[in-house]
């Protein structure tokens, strides 16, 4: 039977900036469109953290009854090591999605805008078909672009919509930066996995790709965010900010570019997600300010 930390590091709290990020962001812009609500705020980010720990969660499931975790050199995993029912793993997973929906239950309510509740029911299609059904998506080379639409564009402009009643150009450029960063988290740790995925017969997009395109893809993902830091900044310069954020990746651009492999890929997966939660935290405070 697991232990209470080891469900804590399944849950995977290094991944938690992929869901604070877009929400930060969105916040951010939406307060500049004169649409700040506290509470709303809050109840994204609580959808998004669920949803993330809850995708978590599902994918530890999902692998771990194919096989495909048995011999990994990424986090811990409940299923592939044996340490948790598959049973209980999914249960974990579908109660995370539960609490996502009744947060997200919340915001439709206090902001009126009714239709997102298939955005909602799509979101939680997308954790759980990433890695789980018959098809999974994630083995298709779809993980990334599913990243990119979901923890970007979805999450940085629903959580602006929903408090601003609007979306701007300023939100969109924050959408697409937080997508890149999100989506080049997943590279790397994809990238990582490349030698066990294709012996398990993981069809990632990096494991279909090969090491040197991923490497280069990554790399440019990692680097949108900067190219667009400098656009919003011809219009607010509070957002060259931004390039705060530049300092957390030169460890991970490093490592990708010179090759690095395994293990020694496991603090890029990290870093990334830091560089992304710093310029969407600086990024935020410009937006609101601009």
């Amino acid at each position: 039977m697991a232990t209470v930390s080891e469900w804590i590091e399944g849950a995977r709290i290094r991944t938690f900036p992929n869901a604070v990020a877009p929400v930060l962001a969105g916040t951010g812009a939406a307060t500049g469109a004169g649409g700040f609500s506290p509470l709303i705020a809050a109840l994204a980010l609580v959808v998004a953290l669920a949803l993330i720990i809850g995708v978590n969660f599902a994918n530890d499931y999902s692998d771990g009854i194919r096989g495909t975790d048995f011999d990994r050199v990424g986090p811990f995993r409940l299923v592939g090591s044996g340490s948790a029912r598959p049973e209980a793993v999914r249960g974990a997973a579908w109660t995370c999605f539960g609490v996502a929906a009744v947060a997200g239950l919340a915001v439709v309510l206090l902001s009126g805008h009714w239709w997102l509740l298939l955005v909602g029911a799509l979101c939680i299609a997308g954790a759980w078909y990433y890695t789980g059904g018959r098809r999974p998506y994630g083995y298709a080379g779809l993980g990334e672009l599913a990243v990119f639409v979901f923890f970007g564009l979805v999450a940085v402009l629903g959580t602006m919509y929903v408090q601003a009643d609007t979306i701007s150009g300023f939100g969109i450029g924050a959408a697409v930066a937080v997508g890149s960063f999100s989506s080049a988290v997943l590279v790397a740790n994809n990238l990582r996995d490349i030698p066990s995925d294709l012996e398990s017969g993981k069809r990632t997009l990096p494991a279909m790709l090969g090491d040197r395109d991923t490497r280069t893809l990554y790399v440019a993902l990692a680097l949108i965010p900067f190219l667009i830091t400098v656009l919003i900044g011809l219009r607010n310069s509070w957002a060259l900010l931004g390039f705060l954020a530049l300092p957390a990746l030169i460890v991970p651009l490093r490592a990708v570019i010179s090759g690095a492999a395994g293990r020694r890929l496991i603090p890029a997966v990290r870093d990334t997600g830091i560089s992304m939660l710093v310029w969407s935290v600086v990024s935020a405070v410009a937006l609101a300010l601009g």
